[in-house]
């Protein structure tokens, strides 16, 4: 489950209480390891490793021999550099008198969540964390959110230049370090452009053989360079919903990237007026909200787009709790519900329908279907969509 920093302080706490292993997952730089020592920060026995660190590599030539020991809490920050490790952990986990817990912390790997799921199963709960969202900045700063991103560092930046900075080491260090450990042994400038090819690409249905006949790529190594970008959360691959409508229905899935911040950097947007002025401002608007709604999003809720080879579509169908919401992302100053979004409404047999715009007022159009600040979808949605964020 994907949480925000308002909630996972608690259900970290309450997830190490009934498990064995916890894996807090989430990219690099967002804030796993400031959470975890947080947590951790009260409690009578706790161990850190950093596995980036090489006097703690070297503490773990004979990981048993450093792991069995220790009590309380042990926490492994990046996790995924030592995949060996998860057999031993379950041996550690199983042992009755369960003297230790283990909180690991992966920048979501494959290698991390393959290894984890076929060797910690029954035995490891998963807590995802992503960028600030607006519940926590608040809805003044909307659109510095939305320009500079939800990473901590790239958000809280002093001014715009600091930000760009760091967006742009971010994306280098990535490109050239982290990927490597994925598993994508291509040159970081090869990389940097099918990563850019992405970005301008945001918010439209992935066409892997487009994609790879434009970089020299073959659709499966695009593919594969798609979804490694996917795992790492760098991309979201959102996924067509399709049904026995009698109707031609789209079965490949939209491409996004996930943080707004390090789309404006990939396009070489510089500003909120750079970015007002540019052919994918509507894309990028498009791609805020979805990530935004998805972050508070209950636990159970599954997540779609919609279309039709006649040309209907809907941006994001939620479905949770029984119920099916339907959105339209729309920068536009007064949007009108279009042809396609009651062609949805009826196709879809939607419970609501949305039409979210950077506005400032909520019009209901009738019982089922209302234009509304992103903001306000977000207060709204505990009441009709979401139940406390339990992981019992």
């Amino acid at each position: 489950m994907k949480l925000t920093r308002q909630d996972a302080e608690c259900h970290l706490i309450r997830a190490l209480g009934r498990n064995p292993v916890v894996g807090l997952l989430g990219p690099r730089q967002v804030g796993k390891t400031t959470l975890a020592r947080d947590v951790t920060a009260g409690m009578r026995e706790v161990s850190y490793l950093d596995l980036e660190d090489s006097e703690d590599l070297l503490r773990l030539e004979n990981p048993r021999l450093a792991l069995e020991p220790l009590h309380g809490v042990v926490v492994i920050d990046e996790v995924q550099r030592r995949p060996e490790l998860f057999p031993l952990l379950r041996i550690l986990a199983d042992r009755p008198e369960c003297p230790a817990r283990f909180l690991v912390l992966g920048s979501a790997s494959p290698e991390l969540l393959r290894q984890s799921s076929e060797t910690l199963a029954g035995r490891i709960e998963y807590i995802e964390l992503g960028g600030f969202a607006l519940a926590e900045t608040g809805s003044e700063q909307m659109e510095k959110l939305w320009n500079r991103g939800g990473f901590p560092r790239a958000f809280t930046a002093v001014n715009e230049d600091d930000s760009q900075a760091w967006r742009r080491n971010f994306i280098r260090t990535f490109l050239e370090r982290d990927l490597p450990q994925l598993g994508l042994r291509l040159a970081a400038p090869v990389v940097e452009r099918f990563w850019m090819m992405l970005a301008h690409l945001h918010g439209q249905i992935l066409n892997v053989s487009e994609l790879g006949r434009n970089l020299g790529f073959s659709p499966p190594s695009a593919r594969h360079y798609v979804d490694t970008l996917a795992a790492a959360f760098m991309v979201r691959l959102l996924p067509p919903w399709h049904e026995n409508l009698g109707k031609r229905q789209v079965k490949s899935p939209k491409v996004y990237i996930r943080d707004s911040g390090l789309l404006h950097s990939l396009l070489g947007l510089n500003d909120l007026a750079s970015l007002r002025g540019h052919p994918r401002l509507g894309a990028s608007w498009e791609g805020f909200v979805i990530e935004q709604i998805l972050l508070a999003a209950p636990p159970d809720a599954r997540a779609y787009f919609w279309a039709t080879q006649g040309g209907a579509e809907l941006d994001l169908l939620l479905l949770t709790k029984g119920k099916r919401i339907g959105i339209e992302v729309k920068y536009a100053e007064a949007p009108r519900p279009t042809r396609s979004l009651h062609i949805a409404i009826n196709d879809l047999r939607l419970d609501h329908a949305r039409i979210i715009y950077p506005g400032r007022s909520r019009i209901d159009l009738d019982e089922k279907l209302a234009v509304l600040p992103l903001a306000n979808f977000l207060e709204e949605l505990p009441n009709e969509v979401h139940t406390s964020k339990s992981m019992d």
